[in-house]
């Protein structure tokens, strides 16, 4: 009688790779038939597992988690996908402007039942940090399902825990995963997949969930369609012979009528095929595959695909080498081979000349890269132990060249989570909102990054007059709003991707030609600029603003002659120069009149220019008359009334609105 230990002849090596979870407690011998239940009997069958799989996901959680508002600095792309989310919550509408089948939209409403069901954007003051927790959860299924389509490609546990860890901890990944972006609300789906199409037992149901999986992974975003083949040729190889007659097609036939719902969905609406006045689904696979602008070779420095490479380049340069060499050796190996092709043709469709390259589609292949580089370690350490001497010279080559890899990644790594964990990146975004809420009126029109567009809505302007600044020049309806294109508009506030974006808008580059700086925030590529849309054009307002800087230093001449007033060597120099609020130099000559006091300072708000000071610190003499002047400034009424009224330590600081009323004609 064969004993327990002993392998059966008639138990074939990959039916014993896959049940290797159950072979080792049958080599340990049975589990205990006692014990206080059924989940102790599970923990004491998969303990290996749980303990190399809830470390990586607990580091996954704190990294992803961690200062996620604060770095990286939120972009348009992500506020357009939360502001759709939001908007099928709030308004019942798929977008927050026409739905133009750019993207299908099971991405953004995922984002927006999580939210939902959650409560995110209720619990956040910025709506796109709320959408980033939907990003934290959604990476955190994908690192279980790594290491899961790790250890079904029969990687060791060790390797399939080092695989998740790449995927959770890169800095490329991290950058790109707390982003809202619909490629992370796909990858999940994609990785699930490929999970079920490797199912050896009730393959019907597996094949079927795969297809079903992959659907909504291509209908959340459009370009993972490319991974089609390689997850067919997946079920092609984990297919029985005798059972794939009817697997097959079922998976195909539910992977085509969850498609064909998305093309049923824009007939019903009539926007199937373009028209004269209407969106339509067809328009919009033309505009990707053929309209939009090409981003330029790779090999051209100065394109759009080689700045996108550049900066994946400059988050982990060392995940993209070794990925893309782990690829090539995996297309060696039997086990990894499926998804080492998919890897190096995704790779190469990037190379295709006149395509448009998205700056998240590494997210797509970063699950895939971190599993073959575990994969392809594990079988240089498997080498290793092999005979041949050829066998065991390549192992150590992979081995000395991962060792090397990691003790360059390591430093980079470290100062890149270091960045990610502690740095307040959105900083200058936060203070630009915050200065238009505070000093815009909510009745003036507003062009924005799409990245506060929810903020400002909730905070009280109306959605017609915040503007986002791409529909300015391709949608109809906005510019029906706006019969005279940008002049219509009061403010901009510009970010570097609207600065660098505009060369063909001509109202979004109009916009910013004519307008002047009134507050920025930040510096270089991150800063945030409000600027005062002048609608006669910059010479005319020059020459306003000219006249109104004369009448200013005239009054506060008068000013400085009367003896009731002393001031502050700076404060004077502000005043003579004409740069005092006409309402603050007017609210002095009525105090002068009855209180004789002492100009300390007109200090420049946090992010203005300091061209016309809108703030001054009044002195009295004794903190009974700053009292008294407190109460007088702050029953002026109309035009004359200040904003903020204030006794502090260094004085009784006023300030006035932004919006300096013509107070001196």
């Amino acid at each position: 009688m064969t004993g327990i230990l002993e392998r059966p002849a008639s138990l074939r090596a990959p039916e014993l790779h896959l049940a290797n979870d159950r072979l080792d407690w049958i080599a340990s011998g049975p589990p205990p038939q006692r014990g206080p239940g059924a989940f102790r009997r599970w923990l004491w069958r998969h303990g290996r597992t749980v303990a190399f799989l809830l470390p990586v996901l607990a580091i996954a959680a704190v990294v992803q988690a961690m200062n996620m508002g604060g770095s990286p600095q939120r972009i348009d792309d992500e506020g357009t996908y939360t502001a759709q989310a939001w908007s099928v919550l709030k308004l019942g509408e798929l977008a927050h402007y026409t739905y133009w089948y750019d993207h299908p939209p099971l991405g953004w409403l995922q984002i927006a039942a999580y939210t939902g069901l959650t409560g995110a954007f209720d619990r956040y003051d910025i709506a796109v940090v709320a959408a980033r927790e939907a990003m934290l959860v959604a990476t955190l299924i994908s690192v279980v399902l790594v290491w899961v389509l790790a250890r079904r490609l029969h990687l060791s546990r060790a390797m399939a825990a080092v695989a998740a860890l790449g995927f959770a901890i890169s800095p490329l990944a991290v950058q790109f995963h707390r982003t809202v972006y619909l490629d992370n609300v796909a990858v999940p789906w994609l990785i699930g997949a490929f999970v079920l199409a490797t199912s050896k037992k009730h393959q019907l149901v597996g094949f079927a969930g795969s297809a079903a999986a992959f659907a909504i992974a291509v209908l959340s975003k459009e370009t993972f369609l490319l991974a089609l083949p390689f997850l067919a040729w997946t079920m092609w190889r984990a297919a029985r012979k005798e059972t794939r007659r009817y697997t097959l097609p079922v998976a195909g036939t539910i992977l085509l009528v969850t498609g064909f719902a998305y093309i049923l969905f824009a007939a019903i609406k009539g926007e199937l095929v373009p028209g004269a006045d209407r969106v339509s689904l067809l328009g919009g696979v033309f505009f990707q595959l053929g309209s939009r602008v090409s981003s330029g070779s790779l090999f051209d420095p100065e394109s759009l695909s080689a700045k996108t490479l550049s900066m994946w380049w400059q988050l982990d340069a060392v995940i993209l080498v070794a990925g893309a060499v782990a690829a090539v050796v995996g297309l060696f190996l039997k086990r990894l081979r499926v998804i080492a092709a998919m890897t190096v043709f995704l790779g190469l469709f990037m190379l295709r000349p006149g395509g448009y390259l998205p700056v998240p589609y590494i997210i797509m292949l970063l699950p895939f890269m971190t599993i073959l580089i575990a994969g392809v370690t594990g079988a240089a350490l498997h080498r290793l132990r092999r005979k041949p001497a050829v066998g065991r010279a390549a192992g150590v080559v992979w081995l000395a060249a991962a060792l090397a890899a990691v003790v360059i990644a390591v430093p980079n790594t470290a100062t890149q989570l270091r960045g990610f964990l502690l740095a307040d990146l959105d900083k200058p975004v936060r203070q630009a909102q915050q200065w238009v809420q505070a000093n815009v009126p909510q009745e003036s029109r507003v062009i924005v990054d799409d990245a506060m567009w929810v903020d400002l809505v909730e905070s009280g302007f109306d959605r017609d007059n915040v503007i986002w600044y791409y529909k300015m020049d391709t949608d109809s309806a906005v510019q029906a709003q706006s019969p005279n294109g940008w002049r219509d508009a009061d403010y901009i506030v510009t970010t570097d991707s609207m600065r660098t974006f505009p060369t063909t808008f001509p109202e979004v580059k109009g916009a910013i030609d004519n307008s002047s700086l009134v507050a920025t925030f930040g510096s270089g590529t991150q800063a945030v600029e409000v600027r005062r849309i002048e609608a006669n054009g910059l010479d005319a307002a020059a020459e306003q603003a000219a006249g109104r800087t004369a009448a200013r230093a005239a009054v506060g001449a008068e000013l400085l002659r009367n003896p009731s007033l002393s001031v502050a060597g700076e404060a004077r120099k502000t005043v003579n120069d004409g740069q005092l609020d006409a309402r603050a130099l007017l609210a002095l000559g009525q105090v002068l009149s009855t209180t004789p006091v002492r100009l300390e300072s007109t200090p420049v708000l946090d992010g203005e220019t300091g061209e016309v000071r809108r703030t001054m610190v009044l002195r009295t003499g004794s903190a009974d008359g700053d009292g008294a002047l407190v109460d007088t400034l702050r029953t002026l009424q109309g035009s004359y009334a200040p904003e903020q009224v204030t006794q502090t330590a260094d004085g009784v600081r006023v300030v006035y609105s932004a919006v300096e009323p013509d107070v001196l004609r």
